[in-house]
C-alpha cells in the first residue's frame, strides 16, 4: 500500500487541470498577445482563470496577477510594494516563522537599507496582534505575514491584524502569504484588509509553476520583471497559458463542496493524531484543535531522527516531510519549531504530516499501523 502524506510539499494535479492543460498544450496552444484568433482563444482562456479564482476571493479579476508560484508572488509583493513606497518610509514588519521565500526576500530588504522589525510568537506559533501594533510606525510601508505555517499549521489572527494595521498606519500595506491557507480556508481579501495576496497553484492540485497574487486595486506597487508589459505591466513574459489555465481549473475545484472537504480534512486529522499521540514518546507541536489548519500535523518523535524515521516510513511506501520540503531537500533546523520553544533535542526529530482532499482513513491507518511497529524499533537505536 503507498499512504501519500506530504501534501503541504506537493498535490497531485487534479484532471479538471491535467485535462485542460493537454489540450491547450496540443491544440489551443497560441501566444495570448497574438492577435490572430489563437492568440485571442489563449487569451480568453487567461481571463477565464482570472474569473475562476475571483470568485473564491470575492474580488475583481482585474486584481490578479499571474505568476510563476509562491515564491515569485512573495517576492513581487514584497520587493514590488517596498520599492514603490520607500517614499513614505523603509520599515517593514514580518514574523519570526515565516517561509524562505518571504523571510530570505525580507533579508533581501536589509541590504537595501530598509528596516525590518521581526514579531516573535508564542508556543502555539501565533504571533501577538499587541506585538504587532506596537511595532506599526508612521513610516511602516509593508506587514508580510503567513496566514497558516507551512510546518506546523499554526493559523495567524489575520483579519484582525489586518484590522489593526489600518486603524494605526491607513497607509501601510498589508500581505499575506496564503499559500497553505488558500484552497484550505475562506479567504477575503476586501472584507480581511488584505492589500496583497500570494497563492501557489501546486498546493492545490494545480500544476506546478503556477500561482498568482491578488494585488488589491490601486495599490501601489511596482513589477519586478521587466520584458513585453504582459499583465499590463506588471509580469512581463509571454503568459503560461496552460498552467494559469489549469490553475483556474484547480482552484474552481478545491471551493466545490467546500465545507464538505474541510469537515473531513478536520476528522482525518483529529484521529491521525489520537492515534499517533498513544506511541510511546510521540507529541504533535502546534495546536491539536479546529483553531489550527485542518491539513498540517507536526510530530516530534523522542529518539529518533526526522531522516532515519523519513526514510523508515518511506521504505514501507508512506511519504512525508522532514519540517518543510520547500526550501531544500536537505534537513536544516526549523526556526518555527525554535521559535515555538521545542526542545533542542527534539528539532532533529520532528517530521510533517499534511493531507488534503483526497487522503483516506485507510492511508492513515496504514501509516500509524507502521508507525506503532516502527517507532520502538528506532528509538532502541536512541544516540546517547
Amino acid at each position: 500500500m503507498e499512504a501519500y502524506l506530504d501534501n503541504s510539499a506537493t498535490t497531485r494535479c487534479c484532471r479538471e487541470a491535467a485535462d485542460l492543460m493537454v489540450e491547450l498544450l496540443t491544440q489551443d496552444y497560441g501566444n495570448p498577445s497574438s492577435m490572430h484568433q489563437k492568440g485571442v482563444v489563449a487569451e480568453n482562456y487567461i481571463k477565464n482563470a482570472a474569473k475562476q479564482i475571483a470568485k473564491t476571493l470575492k474580488c475583481q479579476e482585474k486584481e490578479i496577477v499571474f505568476t510563476s508560484g509562491g515564491t515569485e508572488s512573495n517576492n513581487l509583493a514584497i520587493i514590488g510594494a517596498a520599492e514603490a513606497n520607500k517614499r513614505s518610509g523603509m520599515h517593514v514588519i514580518t514574523s519570526c516563522i515565516e517561509h524562505a521565500s518571504v523571510a530570505n526576500t525580507m533579508g533581501w530588504l536589509e541590504e537595501h537599507g530598509y528596516e525590518v522589525t521581526v514579531l516573535p510568537v508564542n508556543r502555539e506559533g501565533i504571533i501577538s496582534l499587541d506585538d504587532l501594533r506596537a511595532a506599526i510606525r508612521p513610516d511602516t510601508i509593508l506587514v508580510s505575514l503567513m496566514q497558516v505555517n507551512n510546518e506546523i499549521g499554526a493559523v495567524e489572527p489575520i483579519e484582525e491584524a489586518g484590522r489593526i494595521i489600518k486603524e494605526v498606519n491607513p497607509g501601510t500595506l498589508f500581505h499575506v502569504d496564503a499559500i497553505q491557507s488558500y484552497g484550505k480556508m475562506r479567504i477575503f481579501p476586501g472584507k480581511m484588509h488584505i492589500d496583497l495576496l500570494s497563492v501557489s497553484g501546486h498546493k492545490i492540485h494545480g500544476p506546478k509553476g503556477s500561482g498568482f497574487l491578488y494585488i488589491k486595486d490601486k495599490t501601489k506597487i511596482k513589477p519586478i520583471l521587466q520584458g513585453g508589459g504582459q499583465q499590463k505591466g506588471m509580469r512581463s513574459g509571454t503568459e503560461n497559458v496552460p498552467a494559469i489555465a489549469g490553475l483556474g481549473a484547480a482552484a474552481e475545484a478545491i471551493y466545490t463542496d467546500f465545507d464538505r472537504k474541510i469537515e473531513n480534512l478536520y476528522s482525518l486529522r483529529e484521529y491521525f493524531i489520537g492515534e499517533v499521540t498513544k506511541i510511546s514518546g510521540v507529541t504533535v507541536n502546534g495546536r491539536c484543535d479546529r483553531q489550527n489548519a485542518p491539513h498540517v500535523v507536526s510530530v516530534s518523535v523522542e529518539g529518533v531522527r526526522a531522516e532515519v524515521l523519513l526514510h523508515t516510513l518511506e521504505d514501507r511506501g508512506i511519504y512525508v516531510s522532514a519540517g518543510s520540503a520547500c526550501s531544500s531537500n536537505k534537513p536544516a533546523v526549523s526556526a518555527t519549531l525554535k521559535a515555538i520553544g521545542v526542545k533542542p533535542e527534539l528539532l532533529d526529530s520532528t517530521v510533517r504530516f499534511s493531507f488534503c482532499v483526497n487522503t483516506t482513513r485507510e492511508e492513515l491507518d496504514y501509516a500509524i499501523a507502521v508507525m506503532q511497529e516502527v517507532i520502538p524499533m528506532l528509538q532502541k537505536y536512541t544516540r546517547h
